[in-house]
């Protein structure tokens, strides 16, 4: 895998900024969804579409292209965008989401998107789909060997059949398989260290023979060789625990659970009145949080 220069950062960083704001417009669209966790890993999308996978929008079937396995569908907004983004297609159906007849459902539905590797929606069971995935394509013995990322939410750890699945990938010595977590603290109802504490996280995984990796999930530079030491061991998976910020861009709703399953419209009113919120996001998006003058201004 490449590494990235200054220039590629940027790129990526004004894509990501882009997908945000394409998650806001679907939402405010749908009056449905979830906020937080798709905006808090547009970054790692960004990076994973348009630069770590090897795939092809014009030719999803592509045999030997990466697979990429969402686990926490519920976060499909951010997934939707950045596959719209990269030209799988046309950004303008991104405010179908959640519409009756939308090939873009409130969970992700392989049949309905046949660019999905998988359907995805009930948690804790994607790392089950993606290390049967793996061991499928390993009694398969073709070449070149691809990856698969298995992308999940810390919330979902909670659930017995993840770690399944951590053991079972463990013992097959899966060196191609990549679980990214997304390590952002926080569920439907409140903060997963006051639900059910996951930490020590990174020893829990080493102890079942994996490659475990602490990364920050917004540093692009960071996330890439993260990905490129994960596909240099073998012998084993690697998991990436991606510490992110939910709600990432939208200083209002970062870090807040209660975003966690709410559209702007239907989110708190500390701050921002709900007939105000999804404005007030994408002007922090296009003014990057306030960092830069918006044209209008």
């Amino acid at each position: 895998m490449s590494n990235i220069n200054d220039d590629k950062i940027k790129e990526l960083e004004i894509k990501a900024n882009e997908i945000r704001q394409s998650i806001i417009e679907m939402l405010m669209e749908a009056k449905s969804g979830h906020t937080a966790g798709p905006l808090g890993m547009a970054d790692i999308f960004t990076l994973l579409y348009f630069h770590v996978l090897r795939h092809d929008p014009e030719n999803p079937s592509l045999e030997d292209r990466d697979r990429l396995i969402l686990s926490n569908g519920h976060i499909c907004p951010v997934l939707y965008a950045t596959m719209a983004h990269a030209g799988y297609f046309p950004i303008s159906e991104l405010k179908t989401l959640r519409k009756f007849g939308s090939i873009l459902q409130g969970h992700p539905h392989r049949e309905w998107l046949p660019a999905l590797e998988t359907s995805s929606g009930p948690l804790g069971s994607g790392l089950s789909q993606a290390v049967g995935m793996a061991i499928a394509d390993r009694m398969d013995d073709k070449s070149p060997e691809k990856y698969f990322y298995c992308l999940m939410s810390d919330g979902e750890l909670e659930c017995g059949q993840t770690w399944e699945a951590v053991m079972l990938a463990g013992k097959e010595k899966l060196h191609n398989l990549v679980a990214i977590i997304d390590r952002n603290g926080i569920q439907i109802d409140g903060f997963t260290k006051d639900v059910m504490p996951l930490d020590p996280l990174k020893e829990k995984f080493e102890s079942f023979n994996w490659h475990a990796i602490d990364v920050n999930g917004h540093d692009f530079r960071a996330l890439n060789e993260a990905i490129g030491e994960a596909q240099s061991v073998y012998g084993k998976p690697s998991v990436l625990i991606a510490h992110t910020i939910p709600g990432k861009g939208v200083p209002e709703f970062e870090r807040d659970y209660r975003w966690h399953g709410n559209p702007p419209g239907k989110g708190p009113e500390d701050d921002i009145p709900k007939d105000k919120q999804g404005e007030a996001a994408l002007n922090r998006l296009r003014t990057l949080g306030g960092k830069i003058r918006s044209e209008h201004e």
